[in-house]
């Protein structure tokens, strides 16, 4: 991989909108996956608990697969790792058609499709061209990678639901199967080794080590108590997106709505976080990114308790939907810019690799406990409550981070 010093900005950004449509199909996929809980459930009969848990293995593994790709990627570059997702994603996706275990649910759905998706995801995207970019345009890069996926949840959860409700489910995995093999021939824009530049941190920890070792950043930043706040922080968001996305149309469904609410309602929360994408991360280069995280978290918390006290009707969810969409997955460019800020490029996707890994616990907790809350008590109710929760406490744990003020612009482009 070149350096970002001899590569066209013409290029480079070329590079980005190249991962931003490879992360609008692989996100595309996996936050629709809740759309085919139910016509899995009817048409296994394995019940919603059972199929919930391969849904939370999948959040899990789509955040464990990260940071060993990253690491991949970080020694012999992402154009590989893209490749074997692309084909990972659409076996797994035709494979769930065929199972009708929980075991093969949990093969398909949990292993196969989530590692192909993880292998095309935040991580090794952005860790593909954060040494392409210079330093002060890596949050905007990241938050326009991340507006990709944003568009493809905002594309793929009405077009599922429209093909599911013509043809069927199957064929909507099917299309999803084609859709996936698509990002394989993309992965050749993105080739390249890295180069072994750029590893010193902004806050001087490993100053002078442009020729750190994976092994001596891992030590480095696993030390650095800020790092720690990022994935506590990034817990939550997890927890949150994944009960999220595969039970509102359970919860759509509680409250006596067509399941056109809910995929309309995933399709809003992707539109509007694409705005949420960019302005996040054109504020990276302007405002402290700890700040950006810590409004977001907060404005989390604050929508949960209002839309608790709504009346459920359709408006309910599409302003739910709306509001929380700004914030959805617009941490990703904060929480990437920071670990970039904190430790420098050269094994961004190994380290935010290992923040997303956070994210996903996080994200099987939210989806696991979802389903068993439904079976035990036939409501989301207390899961809510946990989730407002969580997102205020996410909002504090950000305030301790060490970051330094960004520079005005003036400076940086000087």
């Amino acid at each position: 991989m070149k350096k970002s010093s001899s590569t066209s900005p013409a290029t480079s950004w070329a590079l980005v909108m190249v991962a931003a449509l490879v992360l609008m199909i692989t996100m595309g996929s996996r936050q629709s996956l809740g759309l085919f809980l139910s016509p899995i459930n009817s048409h296994t009969g394995l019940g919603i608990a059972k199929i919930s848990f391969a849904m939370a293995i999948a959040q899990l593994v789509w955040g464990a697969i990260q940071p060993v790709f990253g690491a991949v990627a970080d020694r012999w570059g992402p154009g590989r790792v893209i490749v074997l997702g692309a084909f990972l994603l659409a076996a797994g996706s035709v494979l769930t058609t065929q199972v009708t275990s929980k075991w093969g649910l949990i093969f398909a759905v949990g292993l196969l499709s989530a590692a192909g998706a993880g292998a095309g995801s935040f991580s090794i995207l952005i860790g593909a061209t954060a040494q392409r970019i210079a330093p002060e345009q890596r949050s905007f890069a990241g938050g326009v990678i991340n507006a990709g996926g944003s568009v493809g949840q905002f594309i793929f959860a009405p077009l599922n639901q429209a093909v599911m409700s013509a043809f069927g489910w199957m064929q909507a995995m099917w299309m999803m199967a084609v859709f996936a093999l698509t990002t394989a021939p993309m992965a050749w824009w993105l080739r390249g080794r890295p180069h072994a530049a750029g590893s010193t941190n902004a806050s001087g920890a490993g100053s002078g080590s442009s020729a750190l070792t994976l092994r001596q950043q891992l030590a480095i930043a696993l030390r650095d108590r800020s790092y720690w706040c990022l994935h506590a922080g990034f817990f939550t968001c997890g927890f949150h997106i994944a009960f999220l996305v595969t039970h509102m149309p359970g919860e759509v469904d509680l409250c006596g709505l067509s399941a056109n609410v809910a995929s309309t309602s995933l399709a809003l929360i992707g539109l509007a976080n694409v705005a949420g994408s960019l302005v996040a991360g054109a504020l990276g280069s302007r405002v402290r990114m700890k700040m950006i995280l810590f409004w977001m978290y907060a404005s989390r918390a604050v929508a949960i308790l209002i839309f608790m006290a709504a009346p459920k009707e359709p408006v309910t969810f599409y302003v739910f939907a709306v509001v929380l969409g700004a914030t959805w997955l617009a941490t990703v460019p904060p929480t990437a810019g920071l670990t970039a800020k904190l430790f420098g490029p050269r094994y961004l996707a190994t380290l935010f690799g290992l923040t997303l890994l956070t994210h996903q616990i996080g994200g099987f907790l939210g989806a696991w406990l979802g389903g068993l809350a439904v079976v035990a008590t036939g409501n989301y109710d207390w899961i809510w409550w946990a989730d407002a929760v969580l997102a205020l406490l996410a909002a504090l744990v950000n305030l301790p981070i060490k970051e330094d003020r960004p520079k005005p612009l003036a400076m940086q482009a000087a």
